[in-house]
């Protein structure tokens, strides 16, 4: 799992009833991308995680135009 700072991370609900969500990767700790990662949810709360098979990387659109 490959991320930048920017990026989203979906995060899968594991049991019946719990939604998905999202945090923003604010960021990235480990070396040349990988986890963990420092995250801050919808709510402003900030923590560092790595992310299980539960979570999808949804990298955010390239500023370049081709």
């Amino acid at each position: 799992m490959h991320a930048t700072k920017g990026d989203r991370l979906l995060i899968h609900g594991r049991v019946v009833g719990q939604q998905d969500h999202f945090v923003e990767i604010v960021e990235v700790l480990g070396p040349d991308g990988t986890p963990p990662f420092r995250v801050r949810a919808e709510n402003g709360h900030e923590t560092i995680m790595s992310p299980g098979p539960d979570c999808v990387v949804e990298h955010r659109p390239s500023s370049t135009q081709g």
